[in-house]
Formats: structure tokens, sequence, C-alpha cells
């Protein structure tokens, strides 16, 4: 049997809660907006990940969303502070001053700093299709 990427890293699935506060919009600026929610301990969970999110407003099964746990090397290299930025995938309504609860169900990746946006733009797109697959292979039923 071989070790899930969870193992071999040791990071664990969790949830984390929190409101929903303004960002600087990069997201939104490049095709991919995100809930932010800034939280203490987040940096245990650094990383890419498939989640599912849920709160006021959502269905009660929870959104579908690719999540990105760290400090955003790419715009802000080491000076970047903790923060989970949620894409909420097919879902588009203003989610500011919301608690939402984002259980963190499968690493996919470790956070990276690209080169420049067009090279995180794809990276994002591929983030979003691996969420989609891992969404679609199983975990609707177990949702």
């Amino acid at each position: 049997m071989t070790q899930s990427p969870l193992q071999a890293l040791d990071i664990k699935p969790a949830t984390i809660t929190g409101t929903v506060i303004h960002g600087n919009a990069w997201g939104r600026v490049i095709g991919f907006p995100t809930a932010n929610i800034e939280v203490p301990g987040l940096m245990a969970h650094t990383g890419i990940w498939a989640a599912i999110v849920h709160g006021d407003g959502l269905p009660a099964a929870g959104v579908l969303a690719a999540v990105s746990v760290g400090t955003r090397p790419t715009y802000y290299g080491d000076a970047g502070h903790p923060l989970l930025e949620a894409h909420l995938l097919d879902f588009a309504d203003d989610l500011y001053g919301r608690e939402l609860s984002v259980e963190l169900r499968v690493f996919l990746r470790a956070e990276l700093a690209f080169v420049d946006t067009p090279a995180l733009v794809d990276q994002l797109a591929i983030d979003v299709l691996n969420t989609r697959d891992w969404y679609s292979a199983g975990a609707r039923a177990a949702a």
C-alpha cells in the first residue's frame, strides 16, 4: 500500500472556522475570487487543499472549494501573512462578514512561489481540476 500525500507530509485534514474578511483582491483580478479567513494556527495546514465549505447562505451539503493556506509567496515573498483563501467552485455570492467552516479534506500540493501571474493562473486551473476530480471520484458520496 502506498502512502498518501497527507501521510508522507504528516499533514492531516482539519476544519477551520472563521469570518470572511476583505483581502487584496488578487484572486478576483486573476479570475479566481476567494473568501479570505485569518485564523491562529493556520500554518500547520500550509498548502493547497480540496475542501468543502459550510456556512450561512450556503447549500446544506456545502460548496466544493480549492483552498490555499499560506503566505502567498508569488506576490509577497517572505513578507506575506498567513491566510486561508477558499475559491468556492460554482458559487458567486458575497461572503464578506459571514462565518464559514472550511473542511480541508485532501492535500493537493505544497504552496509555491511562481515566476509570474500567468504561471500561477495555470497552476490554479490545475488545482481546480484536481479538486473537481477528487469530488467526482467519491467525495460526493462521503460528504
